[in-house]
């Protein structure tokens, strides 16, 4: 099992607080987290502002579009047929909730992650993402970066989302804030060391690692 803990001191003392994620409402979170997948920000953005200018991302007015409407609002995304096809489900799905999401919380319980797996488009990581920034709840995202990150450090078997995610044990203080703070950390600690190797022994995370990473490695080297 994993303890996040000291690595998420360690670059919360480097970084600071990242204020992640950069929307205004929830609902513009869930919008952005179908519209980035298999692309970049700078392009769900561009989708994003489009669908901004015609219906101020209220729900009932984007569920008002037609198919091709939605379609060429959210083409600069990428993947855009089956990006309203999970946006439109999505959306109806809130929709049909009132986007009352603690209510939603406290009615599917422990069944909300499963539910929501359930939609068209929403895979592990947005699932995630969604419990995480929409629904309050204290899970780490096993994303690109911090799959990428663990086994630079020297883990096993954290190359795929659900064995990483198997692996991390959460401490029962552990907040959805928590949660919202260190995958800001992580994503924007990838973005900067994180493209390859070299550029990671490069990091503050090689000279200062956790002191339970360097007893791990020591521990390795016998």
């Amino acid at each position: 099992m994993i303890d996040p803990i000291p690595l998420y001191r360690t670059l919360y003392q480097h970084m600071g607080p990242q204020h992640w994620w950069p929307a205004d409402t929830k609902i513009e979170i869930v919008i952005g987290a179908i519209l980035v997948q298999n692309t970049n920000w700078n392009n769900a953005d561009l989708a994003l502002e489009n669908l901004r200018r015609t219906t101020n991302l209220d729900v009932k007015r984007i569920l008002a579009l037609s198919v091709t409407e939605v379609q060429d609002l959210v083409r600069p995304s990428g993947f855009y047929v089956n990006k309203t096809k999970s946006l439109l489900s999505v959306l109806s799905w809130f929709n049909e909730h009132h986007c009352h999401f603690e209510q939603m919380v406290i009615d599917y319980g422990r069944s909300l992650r499963q539910r929501l797996l359930k939609l068209p488009g929403i895979g592990e990581e947005t699932a995630d993402s969604l419990l995480v920034y929409v629904f309050d709840q204290p899970i780490f995202i096993a994303d690109k970066y911090a799959r990428k990150l663990f086994s630079f450090l020297g883990y096993q078997n954290v190359e795929k989302y659900d064995t990483l995610k198997k692996q991390i044990r959460l401490p029962q203080n552990f907040t959805y804030q928590d949660a919202q703070e260190f995958h800001g950390l992580i994503d924007e600690f990838g973005k900067r060391y994180l493209k390859n190797r070299s550029q990671f022994d490069t990091s503050f995370l090689v000279p200062n690692k956790p002191a339970h990473l360097n007893e791990k490695n020591k521990t390795r080297k016998k």
